[in-house]
């Protein structure tokens, strides 16, 4: 695959063992933003009903941010690909945990797993890893299993995957156009849906061109409707006092870290911009 004039051009796919090991090399480069995405993706995926999406876009925010040259995300940096992607995975393992021992789904894949659960007469807790120890092992198996069948398909249908580069753009936009259709109008089945779908991507277009970061807004899509739900109902049993979010070590340590993801951004920009001498040429 090369890149030429903005345009992606497929020249030749090929898939041979020497190239997956050079391919596993390159990533011994990304082992700090691997490591990043793995925890923040897993504890993310405990949040109840956040699932994976919000681990894996901030992850990588937070692999943009720790970037030396944070303007090749978007643009074939493997360190883009590798964070979202490890939160991803942890995501999907950290939704488990408050599924299995607590009986609350960590996603919607985990809601599923919990109905089958009681349909067989499973019941979440702490009881259920002494009682029934053969399912829990069997499902930790089953996340390696899944893995690893998922990197055999995955490297055997590179080539097909790499087809749809090939398809001209007139074909491949309509398809896609009309699978975002159809996914805004199925949740609902409410026309006001595909309108407001058509606006954002108005929106996002703009955006991209404008050259804003898509990520941070999409997160707050997902998370800002669970984020006013839990500082309303907080609110409410503190009798609107916000220090409850800083009385208990858990939640000041939590408040600490989000204040923290906040400001290092900003501080990490101005850094720049006064060691660059950028802030003085502008005086």
């Amino acid at each position: 695959v090369e890149q030429a004039k903005g345009e992606v051009i497929v020249t030749k796919v090929t898939v041979t063992v020497r190239g997956i090991i050079e391919a596993l090399k390159d990533l011994r480069n990304t082992k700090k933003v691997m490591f990043m995405g793995s925890i923040l993706g897993f504890f993310v995926g405990i949040l109840p009903a956040a699932g994976a999406t919000p681990g894996s876009l901030m992850a990588y925010g937070v692999a943009r941010t720790m970037s030396k040259d944070p303007d090749s995300f978007g643009k074939g940096n493997i360190e883009g690909v590798v964070a979202p992607e490890a939160a991803n995975n942890a995501a999907s393992t950290g939704s488990m945990l408050p599924m299995l021992t607590l009986g609350i789904p960590g996603s919607p894949t985990t809601a599923i797993l919990l109905g089958g659960m009681v349909i067989w007469g499973l019941e979440p807790g702490p009881m259920l890893f002494i009682e029934h120890k053969e399912f829990v092992w069997g499902l930790i198996a089953s996340l390696y299993a899944a893995n690893f069948f998922a990197l055999v398909i995955n490297i055997a249908f590179v080539p097909v995957f790499m087809m749809v580069l090939k398809m001209p753009f007139t074909i491949l936009a309509p398809i896609i156009f009309i699978l975002c259709i159809v996914g805004g109008f199925a949740p609902t089945q409410d026309m006001h849906d595909v309108w407001l779908m058509l606006v954002f991507g108005v929106v996002g277009y703009l955006m991209r061109k404008l050259d804003y970061p898509l990520a941070p807004m999409v997160l707050a899509i997902v998370l800002g409707p669970l984020a006013e739900a839990s500082v309303r109902q907080s609110l409410m049993m503190s009798h609107g006092s916000f220090a409850t979010f800083f009385e208990r070590p858990i939640s000041g340590t939590i408040m600490l870290i989000a204040i923290g993801l906040f400001v290092w951004p900003i501080f990490s920009t101005v850094r720049k911009r006064f060691r660059s001498g950028s802030f003085g040429a502008e005086g």
